[in-house]
């Protein structure tokens, strides 16, 4: 039995009982022992040991290489934002994908995966102002971490036998959106049998809409990213379950560490209640156990969770009427058909 040690970040609200869930559903995988290494990351405890813990967390991170990390309250400062900096990651993938059995307005099946530059753009400074009537930020786009998102989403595309996709307003901003798409141009040299177009960004936002199979692996700078995979949450039909990865990257462009959460929130008010829909945080393992090269557990454990929400024994959020714990036993017990399979 290969063992696995995670840096766990645990966090706030529903973060706890999120964590049990996947303690759960860690323990019951064949042919893994995992150990978490948890770091307390509530915001009282952020408060009162400030940057320390952060700190402590981020050099776990760096000698086990892979994290677990549950929903967290911002107050003054993001504690996003620290971990990204001080583990230098540069990408961000998130998978948005049709469950069925979830209530959603858009009818047709999405299979987008999102990979986004995490730094610069405007989001790295805040800018200031110019006298009373105006205001100005500096738009940063760096060659290194749009070379590494590049060669990570063409060895994703490569892997699954998808198209690549980058977007960006190069024909406006073409200094710096142009150095984004030249250094893809770059990258794609490595990368000829993989399938690349380039589209501009805002009417990629509408051909997403108007044809989504078009469209598997698409690259974009931080804020674009931003931006669309908050709109392919909506047409997957829930921002609660979906999940993403945290990348940094070896001189060589090979990921180092990896850091896997949901995107949901908190969610303050129905904290330990028992109510929480562990699917995002089952899905961001799920991702997890697809880096260590066990795609088979990976891929179990999703298929047990969408043959349930599919026949609608799921969470209260989802239509179902199973508590968090209700529901991850279901999933547990569907789990030896799925491996089997």
């Amino acid at each position: 039995m290969s063992k696995i040690e995670i840096t766990e970040l645990q966090g706030d609200g529903i973060g706890p009982e999120l964590a049990e869930a996947v303690h759960v559903v860690a323990e019951a995988l064949p042919g893994i022992d995992f150990s978490f290494n948890k770091f307390d990351w509530s915001l009282e405890n952020r408060t009162k040991r400030g940057e320390e813990v952060i700190d402590e967390a981020a050099a776990d991170m760096h000698r086990t290489r892979l994290a677990l990390k549950y929903p967290t309250v911002t107050k003054n400062v993001s504690p996003n934002a620290l971990i990204r900096r001080k583990c230098n990651f540069s990408v961000i993938y998130r998978p948005a994908i049709s469950i069925k059995g979830i209530d959603t307005n858009f009818k047709e099946d999405v299979n987008l995966h999102i990979v986004r530059i995490a730094t610069g753009g405007t989001y790295d400074d805040p800018g200031q102002t110019i006298g009373s009537d105006a205001a100005v930020s500096l738009r940063l786009v760096e060659r290194e971490p749009c070379a590494q998102a590049a060669t990570f989403a063409f060895e994703l595309a490569r892997k699954k036998g998808w198209s690549m996709t980058s977007s960006s307003k190069h024909t406006i901003q073409k200094v710096t959106d142009g150095l984004f798409e030249k250094v893809v141009r770059e990258v794609n040299e490595n990368y000829p049998d993989v399938e690349h177009q380039v589209e501009l960004f805002d009417a990629l936002l509408a051909k997403v809409i108007i044809a989504p199979d078009n469209y598997q692996v698409v690259l974009v700078l931080n804020e674009y990213g931003d931006f669309l995979s908050d709109m392919a949450s909506g047409l997957v039909g829930s921002l609660g379950t979906g999940a993403s990865a945290n990348f940094s990257f070896t001189p060589d462009r090979q990921v180092h560490i990896a850091m896997f959460d949901p995107a949901g929130g908190t969610a303050p008010d129905i904290a330990g209640k028992n109510l929480a829909n562990p699917t995002a945080i089952f899905l961001a393992f799920g991702m997890l156990l697809d880096h260590i090269d066990r795609y088979d557990l990976g891929h179990a454990l999703r298929m047990a969770m969408l043959e349930l929400i599919e026949e609608g024994t799921c969470t209260r959020d989802l239509g179902g009427k199973l508590n968090t714990d209700e529901f991850t036993k279901a999933v547990l017990d569907l789990l030896p058909k799925h491996l089997k399979a």
